[in-house]
């Protein structure tokens, strides 16, 4: 499992890591049951603090990716991928509502607002 953290996002480091870790449960690249690396390891391995990935942990046990087996470690949660797929979707909508929103007051015309999904987006597998 890759993480890439940027000290230069606007995004805090342990979001980054949720993110990325999240991605890769929806993207299947983290499967059901799958054991994740120990908080420490997770840590050590990036390079951040203890704590950092905690919150990163706490964070997606919260939102239903992950579950934490006392003394055994972190797990990749046996729930109903597609519901969590589904959920991300709806905020993924969300977002975009509020950005059509934004790009209606600013005058931005639908084709422009495209051009800039367009050039934010990265590109995915069709």
């Amino acid at each position: 499992m890759d993480i890439i953290l940027s000290n230069s996002s606007d995004k805090p480091i342990y979001e980054q890591i949720a993110s990325q870790i999240r991605a890769h449960i929806l993207a299947g690249t983290l499967m059901s049951g799958e054991k994740l690396p120990s908080i420490r390891a997770l840590a050590n391995g990036l390079g951040v603090s203890v704590i950092t990935t905690k919150r990163a942990y706490s964070d997606l046990e919260e939102a239903g990716f992950i579950e934490t087996v006392q003394g055994k470690g972190c797990f990749v949660a046996a729930g109903n991928q597609g519901l969590l797929r589904e959920e991300e979707l709806r905020r993924m909508e969300a977002l975009l509502a509020q950005a059509a929103a934004l790009a209606e007051t600013l005058g931005v015309t639908r084709a422009d607002l495209h051009k800039a999904l367009d050039l934010v987006a990265p590109e995915t597998r069709e």
